[in-house]
């Protein structure tokens, strides 16, 4: 090792190096093509750095002057590109090595200002590293070693094919190192390609994947899975803690739902831009946010300080992204949690994906509240303030706390103030509990609306507004039932005085609806509470069933009519029913019957009224029409009219003499060419 590196990575305090770090700066392996497999975390970036050392000083230990570019170091995302060029540029500092970087989402022209001043080593993305080729802004001339790091997920990405343009443009004589988490055959066929005799390494930790990571499969209802994920990390309390969804969307509706909720959150999705990123992961670095709620894309290659805790809040595609996922935590050494937010639908999903991974997770439920509640008592008796000493400013204040007031009420403050600093935690339902019964809503009194089904009133729309008027809840409202005019509202006896001094001395509960108190239940037909959708609403339950009366029709009394006794009705007697004999009755004999005889049938007569004779029988068959003829010479007269027909003209003559011309006449007018010139028909053509 260069004596540069070596003391690069004292300084940092590397007194041991990683596995695959080991592997890859073996003294025979210097110069050589690698392929390498390990799991993210084991120290790669240092370990490729190491690796094309010899490659770029060779017998030097600085490097020279800065031109063109002697290594090119490709990542899949910016992230991962911008912390390479990090790790690279402390690694080879004491070696005078100028590291410069080629990301999306940069200014395009002070990279190309950078290269012009010239750089050591390249840490690109595949797309902007392209762009910089065909605009020929790079030189790949003197490159001496290519990096392909994450090669399996830049696979994923699409960048085969700029990654094939890349490599064809750098120099044949160069060293080629893949690195990646797995070895699918798409990379086995690139390192084929584009690989001499590369040396395959497979570090310890391949074999036992992931093994500082504790895999949980959590089962949860499906109205509890975001519950869950609140639970979760309020149960560890990480340092930080990442949250994946499949989508845009549900990374919105988390990242809202937990900021709602008193966490410092972060979003990371492939609509923010590149400032909004940084900005992003710069605050899970220093502590300002401990959430990130990000997509597969958008959290690729990311490296977060104390990364403890992974939460799928929506199961992955395949099981080479459940690696990646998980992979963002129980990096150099650390233990970690992945955990898995697992509904009843998706268990035969969950469990083909573990199977998949060679991973064995432990099934169970999501931490309960009591579960949470109990896991921050614990941390409250551990934490370390026990063991301080005051300050010399404090022991007044504590003095006069202790004569204050006694130990049990600063217990009580102290508890208080402990667990505002947290959010509660979520109630969740048991996955093989029984529905709960409805409650009796108890004593209420009822209020009328000046708002009916006339003017749009609407269950859904009364409760929101009754609530946000009153300053009470749904729990304190019972049946909200309509009229054409006017609308009614229960609401619970305990609350009724409150809800009155909420609205003030006019009852104005909106702009035009007036509120009343009724001194008793209003008198409504048994019918539908919420016409015309014919179903009861309880703002406890919302609809219920619907109810068969109509509404305006009073109910029937059935109780004081007698019933009939069908019973004493006699039955017909069917059986003794004389049945008719048909065998005995004579049938027609229609063989005898005489046929008509059509041939001698007399012609059709003339009608009295005309002159003409009976006109003879039509043939059964079609006649053929004999052909009509034109007097195409000149102008004819038609039958039974004085007047003229007109003189068939064919298409492009000239118009007839003494006509006036027209647009029509002067496009028909137009010169055609002969016969023989146009190989065809002397007429033109018709346009299509």
């Amino acid at each position: 090792m260069k004596k540069a590196l070596a003391d690069a990575l004292q300084e940092r305090g590397y007194t041991n190096l990683t596995p695959v770090q080991e592997a890859v700066t073996q003294p025979e392996l210097e110069g050589a093509d690698l392929l390498v497999s390990a799991q993210t975390g084991s120290g790669k970036t240092l370990g490729f750095g190491l690796a094309i050392a010899p490659t770029l000083l060779r017998s030097d230990e600085a490097f020279g002057s800065a031109g063109a570019p002697l290594a090119l170091v490709i990542a899949p995302t910016r992230e991962l590109a911008l912390q390479v060029k990090r790790e690279l540029a402390w690694l080879y500092a004491k070696a005078g090595a100028m590291v410069a970087s080629c990301v999306g989402g940069m200014d395009m022209r002070d990279e190309r200002r950078a290269l012009a001043r010239g750089a050591h080593v390249v840490v690109a993305t595949p797309g902007r590293l392209r762009d910089h080729i065909m605009r020929g802004s790079i030189d790949l001339s003197a490159i001496r070693s290519v990096v392909l790091d994450e090669a399996d997920e830049m696979l994923d990405l699409g960048f085969r094919e700029d990654l094939e343009f890349i490599l064809d443009e750098a120099p044949d004589t160069r060293q080629t190192l893949l690195f990646s988490a797995t070895v699918p055959k798409p990379i086995e066929q690139l390192a084929r390609s584009y690989q001499k005799e590369a040396v395959r390494i497979v570090t310890r930790s391949e074999a036992s994947q992931h093994a500082d990571i504790e895999y949980r499969a959590m089962l949860v209802a499906d109205r509890d899975a975001e519950s869950a994920v609140i639970n979760t990390l309020r149960y560890h309390e990480a340092p930080n803690a990442i949250v994946f969804g499949n989508t845009r969307e549900m990374v919105n509706r988390l990242t809202t739902r937990l900021s709602n909720r008193g966490f410092q959150v972060v979003a990371l999705s492939g609509e923010l831009s590149q400032t909004e990123r940084s900005h992003a992961l710069q605050s899970m670095r220093d502590g300002r946010a401990r959430v990130c709620v990000a997509t597969d894309v958008a959290a690729r290659g990311l490296d977060l300080p104390n990364l403890d805790l992974v939460i799928h809040a929506q199961l992955p595609s395949n099981h080479e992204t459940l690696l990646h996922r998980s992979g963002r935590t129980g990096r150099a050494g650390r233990k970690g949690v992945s955990a898995l937010v697992v509904q009843p639908k998706f268990r035969k999903k969950a469990e083909r994906l573990l199977a998949a991974a060679k991973i064995k997770a432990e099934w169970g439920g999501a931490p309960t509240a009591e579960a949470v509640l109990t896991r921050d008592e614990e941390r409250l008796f551990a934490d370390p303030i026990w063991q301080e000493s005051s300050n010399e400013s404090e022991p007044e204040v504590i003095a006069r706390l202790v004569q204050s007031f006694p130990a049990e009420k600063i217990a009580n403050a102290f508890l208080s103030l402990y667990r505002a600093q947290h959010s509660s935690p979520e109630e969740l339902t048991e996955m093989d509990a029984a529905p709960k019964p409805r409650r009796e809503f108890g004593p209420s009194v009822w209020f009328s609306l000046s708002i009916g089904r006339d003017s749009g009133a609407d269950p859904r729309r009364i409760l929101p507004m009754v609530c946000k008027a009153g300053g009470i809840t749904k729990i304190d409202i019972g049946a909200i039932r309509l009229k054409q005019e006017e609308s009614y509202v229960e609401i619970a006896e305990a609350s009724a005085d409150a809800f009155c001094e909420a609205l003030g001395p006019g009852m104005i509960v909106e702009d035009g609806v007036v509120a009343t108190r009724l001194d008793s239940p209003p008198s409504l037909p048994a019918g539908p509470r919420n016409a015309p959708s014919n179903k009861r609403f309880d703002a406890k339950s919302g609809p219920g069933k619907p109810r068969p009366a109509e509404a305006g029709s009073p109910k029937p009394e059935w109780k004081g009519k007698p019933k009939a006794d069908w019973k004493d009705k006699p039955k017909a007697d069917w059986k003794n029913k004389p049945k008719p004999d048909w065998k005995d009755k004579p049938k027609a004999d229609w063989k005898d019957k005489p046929k008509p005889d059509w041939k001698d049938k007399p012609a059709r007569a003339a009608s009295p009224d005309s002159d003409e004779a009976a006109a003879p029988r039509k043939p059964r068959h079609k006649a053929s029409k004999p052909a009509k003829t034109w007097d195409r010479s000149e102008a004819s007269t038609s039958e039974g009219t004085d007047k003229p027909r007109k003189p068939y003209v064919k298409k492009g003559a000239p118009p007839p003499a003494g006509k006036p011309s027209s647009k029509k006449n002067k496009a028909r007018a137009k010169p055609v060419a002969p016969k023989s010139a146009r190989g065809g028909d002397a007429l033109p053509r018709r346009k299509k």
